[in-house]
């Protein structure tokens, strides 16, 4: 696919509010587009994003043609435990990507 970006801070202290940002980098073609030739550019766009902390589902979003080129998306959570905060994008071709970050909790 392409590449991705994640921002986690890489320590916090338990039960802190953290900021958790992630942008990956695709052109989310629409499908709706004619290219130069007159020909119809095909859909190719992010669907799913599934972010989690610990092993445990904290954040999802479904993406749809509407979405910009470089989906950036922002959440907050708590800081429970130690561990890795990991990401996961999903095309409508079903290639994936991935990216993680770790978070020391003290």
């Amino acid at each position: 696919m392409t590449r991705s970006l994640v921002s986690v801070p890489p320590t916090a202290r338990r039960g802190e509010i953290v900021d958790i940002r992630a942008m990956i980098a695709h052109p989310m073609e629409t499908g709706y587009r004619m290219g130069p030739n007159g020909a119809e550019i095909p859909r190719h766009i992010i669907t799913r994003l599934v972010c989690t902390y610990g092993g445990a589902e904290v954040f999802s979003a479904e993406f749809f043609p509407a979405v910009s080129a470089n989906p950036f998306v922002a959440f907050s959570l708590i800081a429970a435990e130690s561990g890795t905060v990991a990401f996961e994008w999903t095309d409508d071709e079903g290639q994936t990507e991935t990216a993680s970050a770790e978070i020391v909790v003290s």
